[in-house]
């Protein structure tokens, strides 16, 4: 009798799907895509079952949905597994964190369809102080941005203004976000990290949630916003010698692999000591392809920080790639 396939490793997975190892563990350890099976003090294996729950998840936030929401969504098509017993306190108040943050988002949506500036201000500052900035941007902000779309999409164009109301008060508390992380960090003389929508992209919000991160993370950038033309992005990047080159487009339809090709390659610096920048492709527009040599594909605003972050801090110390 032949033996079960003991599944793939984390690595091999990571591969197929074209997203990174750190993501997966991200995605186990938050929401719960993890493999159904795993023997405490061995490597994780992924059966046919669990790379499915995986793809759809994959599926899922490439079409813009928020990670948690895409998580709930790519776990119900999934064989149930027995419950792991947890102390009822944590369980509690994980439940009551959940519901306040559900209670927020239908309070943002409320406000917006009012066009209640005042109630939208007070609810984002709240949310973004309560919750920090990246589960606020994933679990209140975004949730409502999506919401609020789909509303005006599917009701003849009704609702338009709501969307430009809400995008306008969602992107002045996430300018406020970085000022106050910007007036807390001293200059300093280290290579930036700058955000750019490809040509014909207009969809800035997520950028600009980014740019919020990576100030109260100190790391300088330069947000250039939308659809940035070729020409353009290439004399920024010869001129300021980023860290890393984020690159934003929400649809297939817009993200240029040529254009993000062409700037993983450009260098610049003394002949012998020349350097090249990493290029983050950031939004669901990016998935389908497995990114090139030199590039990154992060999942979501907390991995696309934490991987900024470390570029930055290679930057800071003067290790920079060269070719």
């Amino acid at each position: 009798m032949t033996e079960p396939s003991p599944g793939l490793t984390s690595g091999a997975v990571a591969r197929r799907l074209g997203v990174a190892p750190t993501t997966l563990r991200s995605w186990d350890r938050r929401y719960g895509i993890g493999p159904a099976a795993h023997e405490s003090g061995r490597h994780r294996r992924w059966s046919p079952a669990d790379i499915a729950v995986l793809q759809e998840m994959c599926r899922l936030t490439a079409s813009g949905i928020p990670p948690a929401e895409a998580a709930r969504t790519a776990r119900a098509g999934a064989v149930p597994v027995a419950p792991v017993t947890a102390d009822p306190a944590p369980a509690r108040e994980a439940r009551s964190a959940l519901g306040d943050v559900r209670r927020e988002l239908r309070g943002l949506g409320r406000a917006a369809v009012r066009l209640d500036s005042g109630a939208m201000d007070e609810l984002l500052e709240s949310a973004i102080a309560r919750h920090g900035l990246v589960t606020a941007w994933e679990e209140v902000l975004a949730p409502a941005l999506h919401a609020v779309g789909r509303t005006w999409e599917t009701s003849e164009d009704r609702y338009v203004e709501v969307e430009h109301l809400l995008s306008w008060h969602v992107s002045t508390a996430l300018r406020r976000v970085g000022s106050a992380g910007r007036a807390g960090t001293p200059g300093a003389a280290t290579p930036p990290v700058l955000l750019a929508c490809v040509p014909h992209e207009q969809h800035t919000l997520p950028l600009e949630a980014l740019a919020a991160g990576l100030a109260e993370l100190g790391v300088p950038t330069l947000m250039f916003g939308a659809a940035v033309p070729p020409e353009a992005l290439d004399q920024a990047v010869r001129r300021t010698g980023p860290a890393a080159v984020t690159l934003w487009a929400q649809a297939r339809s817009t993200a240029d692999h040529p254009l993000a090709r062409h700037v993983a390659d450009t260098s610049w610096g003394v002949r012998g000591a020349r350097s090249r920048t990493t290029v983050l492709l950031a939004g669901p527009g990016w998935a389908g392809r497995t990114p090139g040599p030199g590039m990154l594909r992060p999942a979501g605003l907390r991995e696309a920080l934490s991987l900024l972050r470390g570029l930055d801090i290679t930057a800071r110390t003067g290790d920079r790639d060269t070719v």
